[in-house]
């Protein structure tokens, strides 16, 4: 991934969606050539010359001011996440450090474990920004078998050991599983929306951590392998991820939604815990509870 590209393909998207309309500008008469704001429309609203937008769409980040980029962030109406992520191309292409490490050191704490285990109610996993499943509890295990096989362990990854053991061990990854596996499609029922919420988060992350050689690799496996993800990530979506409703269609309970709610963790930068929950007395709330059920009932294979 270059940054200088997507610098300029993230700008030139968020251009082209911004109407003069939207940002109370005339549309005077005849045929636009391009679908959103010109370079000079965005260069007036931000207050810079035509020239220096320019060279600023055409990837050279690197000196510009935190003023200047809150203006043009302005100029584009960007959202939060998308506002983040032009700090995060500019401060790639000025080689200065990330706003934070997003790299986790070391296994994952005992006490941040006891905390997983605990929610004996709630599905509840520990994730990293490539989509690695690093940690689950019993329940979070069982809303996730799909993504670990009928033998807990495909091509598209192996079991997890609950503490993060770093390189050299392949661990279940939601991407992988959603895009190359052909039951992806199939556990999660609204595709498009999981897709797009998927690959903005991987984007996401490319922008905070563009020296993470695994995330490097794992998004030029599935740019290779799947026109769907290769799709998407062209569009240079990114959003924040801290809560919503997920739907899903499990083996052993069928389709459920559950409200889900992500927190990062201060400790260990980089890694979230995401845990999942359904409204008492209601057939969501109902399935939770056979799954547990079924959870029960499944040997639970010995840890590597």
């Amino acid at each position: 991934m270059s940054t200088q590209s997507d610098i300029r393909e993230f700008l030139a998207s968020r251009r082209a969606k911004i109407t003069p309309r939207q940002a109370a500008l005339p549309a005077y008469g005849g045929n636009r050539r391009v679908p959103g704001l010109r370079r000079e429309e965005v260069a007036l609203l931000a207050g810079v010359s035509i020239d220096y937008y320019v060279r600023l769409e055409r990837g050279h980040l690197a000196g510009a001011s935190d003023e200047v980029l809150d203006a043009v962030a302005n100029a584009l109406q960007l959202d939060d996440a998308e506002r983040a992520h032009l700090y995060d191309l500019a401060r790639a292409a000025a080689k200065r450090p990330a706003r934070r490490g997003r790299r986790p050191r070391g296994p994952l704490p005992d006490s941040v474990l006891r905390v997983l285990y605990s929610m004996t109610d709630s599905p509840a996993f520990i994730r990293n920004g490539r989509l690695d499943v690093l940690a689950t509890n019993r329940l979070g295990r069982a809303l996730y078998s799909p993504l670990y096989g009928d033998k807990y362990g495909t091509e598209y990854g192996t079991e997890c050991d609950d503490r993060y053991t770093g390189k050299g061990r392949h661990t279940v990854n939601i991407a992988r599983f959603q895009f190359l596996d052909p039951a992806g499609r199939d556990y999660f029922p609204h595709w498009e929306e999981s897709v797009n919420t998927t690959v903005s988060l991987l984007r996401t992350e490319a922008g905070r951590a563009p020296g993470d050689s695994e995330l490097t690799g794992l998004i030029g496996e599935l740019v290779t392998r799947s026109d769907e993800f290769r799709t998407a990530w062209a569009k240079h979506n990114v959003r924040l991820h801290h809560t919503g409703r997920k739907a899903f269609r499990h083996p052993a309970v069928g389709a459920i939604t559950l409200d889900f709610d992500a927190m990062e963790l201060p400790a260990q930068p980089g890694l979230t815990l995401t845990a999942y929950s359904a409204p008492p007395h209601t057939p969501d709330h109902d399935k939770l509870q056979l799954l547990a059920a079924w959870s029960a009932t499944e040997e639970t294979p010995a840890r590597r």
